[in-house]
Order: structure tokens, then C-alpha cells, then sequence
């Protein structure tokens, strides 16, 4: 299974998922998982298992892309820090839950879920591109922290996802947050959350005939390519993030989400 186009496909998931992490402080795995799974039932494998191992190793290639990320973000923006970090430790634990119930559920019910909750986010951002002074409608304390920060690691670890798409939209909308500083918060978020679903997926995995070269359902092969072009992709992205208008992100935000949703639940053909 490990063709040149195989190689050069995971290449080009690095290239995009790495500049969209970097943009839109989202962690990449929105684009890494349909991705993912699409090369890998390409190539043959059966989709229940293509769905677990492309969420799994999207965790674990969200770690250190998402770290370059907030690396660049947290240079200018110094108050997304001790937010993303207390809100990170909670995702954590949610991270954990969430992988642990990903193993057990259908992959089309993994699929659907997936699907909906990206086009609900896309037309959220449309409806509210406009709005360039968003006001709180939560005060931002320990419980809010645990709160936001539990269900959100819970969808990561159940969706394969950096959960900054869900972050970013909570920021916004309940804490007032301006796009950039949600970005730069989620990309801090995300280098912590990510790492309770990864080891959740490689527990649930042990002992499963997954592809070749994987601990788990963590495809090392996977991880190291695609690891390769989005960690330097996600850097610039980052840069590139800084210098656009607000709504300029945001309809870039909308618009991908968007479309991976419509993929996901089956309306636009694979």
C-alpha cells in the first residue's frame, strides 16, 4: 500500500492541513482526518479501520504542528497564553473520554457527527463575519475553564481533531475574543489537548491488526510524512495569520470548514 502516490498524497495533506493550522489556529486535524481517511480507503484499507487510524494519528500530527503554530502566535500575542494552558489541562482529561468512545462507535456515526458539527461552524462564522466587536457573555474563571475546556478535549479526542474549530467559536462567541487572539489561544489549547486522545487511541489499539509501522491506531508512516511539510506549513501560516483583516479569516475559516462538512455527511461525492 505504500505507493509514490500514497507518500506523495500524505505530502500534500502536510502542505495544506500545516498553512490552515498556522492561519486558522485550528490544529489542522478539520483537514487532516477526511484527508486521511479518503488516501487511506483509496488505497484499500477497510473504512471502519481508515477511520479510527486517521483519527488517531491526526492527534498525534496536531501535537507538533500545532506547537509551531502557537510558537509564532504567542511571540505577539502574550495574553493567549495562560488562557490556552488552563484551558489546555482540561482538554487533556476530555481528550481521554473522547478517544476512549471513539473505538466503540460506527465509523459512519463518526463520519455524520463530524460532518455536522463542521457545517454548523461554518455558518456560524458566516453569520457573525461582520461583527468586529464581539462582546462576553461568560466570565472567564476556573469553571468556565473546566467547563469549555473538558467538552472541547472530549470532541478532539472523539473526532480526531485539535478542537480548535469548537474553541475558536467559544472564544468568540461566550468570552468576546477577537478572531486573532481565539486563533493564537486555540493553537496554545491545542498542543496540550491533543495529547489525551492520542494516548487514548494507542491504548484502545494495542492488540488490533492496524496498518503496518503503527503503535495503536497511530500510523507512524502517516505521522512522520505528513509531520514533515505542516510543522514548517504551519509556521508560516501563523505569519501569514497576522496580516489579514478579521474577516478575511473568517471566510477563509468558513468556507474550508464548510466544505469538509459536506464531504463528511456524504453531500459532496469522495
Amino acid at each position: 500500500m505504500f505507493t509514490l502516490e500514497f507518500f506523495i498524497g500524505l505530502a500534500l495533506i502536510g502542505i495544506v492541513a500545516g498553512f490552515a493550522s498556522g492561519l486558522l489556529g485550528v490544529g489542522g486535524g478539520f483537514l487532516i482526518v477526511p484527508l486521511q481517511y479518503f488516501l487511506l480507503e483509496h488505497v484499500g484499507v477497510d473504512p471502519g479501520l481508515a477511520m479510527l487510524v486517521s483519527l488517531g494519528t491526526s492527534l498525534a500530527i496536531i501535537i507538533p504542528t500545532s506547537c509551531s503554530s502557537a510558537y509564532k502566535h504567542t511571540r505577539t500575542l502574550k495574553n493567549v497564553i495562560e488562557p490556552g494552558i488552563k484551558l489546555g489541562v482540561f482538554g487533556i482529561i476530555g481528550g481521554l473520554i473522547g478517544g476512549g468512545v471513539a473505538s466503540i462507535l460506527p465509523s459512519d456515526t463518526l463520519k455524520f457527527i463530524f460532518g455536522c458539527l463542521l457545517i454548523f461552524i461554518a455558518v456560524y462564522n458566516c453569520i457573525t463575519i461582520n461583527k468586529d466587536d464581539p462582546k462576553s457573555r461568560i466570565k472567564f474563571n476556573i469553571f468556565s475553564y473546566a467547563v469549555f475546556g473538558t467538552a472541547i478535549g472530549f470532541l478532539s479526542g472523539l473526532l480526531g481533531i485539535g478542537g480548535g474549530i469548537f474553541l475558536i467559536v467559544c472564544l468568540v462567541f461566550f468570552f468576546g475574543f477577537s478572531m486573532l487572539e481565539s486563533i493564537g489561544t486555540s493553537s496554545v489549547y491545542i498542543c496540550l489537548t491533543a495529547i489525551g486522545g492520542v494516548i487514548s487511541y494507542i491504548i484502545t489499539g494495542m492488540g488490533v491488526n492496524t496498518l503496518p509501522f503503527s503503535i495503536g491506531y497511530v500510523s507512524l508512516i502517516d505521522f512522520v510524512v505528513i509531520s514533515v511539510f505542516s510543522v514548517p506549513l504551519a509556521y508560516f501560516g501563523a505569519k501569514v495569520s497576522h496580516k489579514l483583516p478579521e474577516r478575511n479569516l473568517k471566510l477563509v475559516f468558513a468556507v474550508l470548514v464548510f466544505t469538509i462538512g459536506l464531504k463528511m455527511i456524504g453531500v459532496i461525492p469522495s
